[in-house]
């Protein structure tokens, strides 16, 4: 799961905008909000996301992490020869 996507943001967002894009997809996805079957898992995905990416800790571990998956994942396409 991408935390940056379940909010909405890039993961170059401050502090602010994290914060900002949790309140309004709180309140979008707030199961006494929402009556959609799905709205409560996806809350739940906006508090996981604001927990990580609102603690410096968390966010550069989660920040870590994701890079490495992203270069391991680039790797494995250059050996297929499916990038250059």
């Amino acid at each position: 799961k991408d935390h940056y996507a379940s909010l909405g943001v890039s993961s170059s967002a401050s502090l602010a905008d994290i914060k900002k894009a949790f309140r309004q997809q709180a309140s979008l996805h707030h199961p006494d909000r929402n009556s959609d079957p799905g709205a409560p898992a996806r809350f739940r995905a906006v508090q996981e996301a604001y927990d990580v990416l609102s603690d410096d800790t968390k966010r550069q571990a989660y920040d870590d992490n994701r890079k490495r998956k992203i270069e391991e994942h680039t790797s494995e396409l250059q050996s297929r020869g499916l990038i250059s």
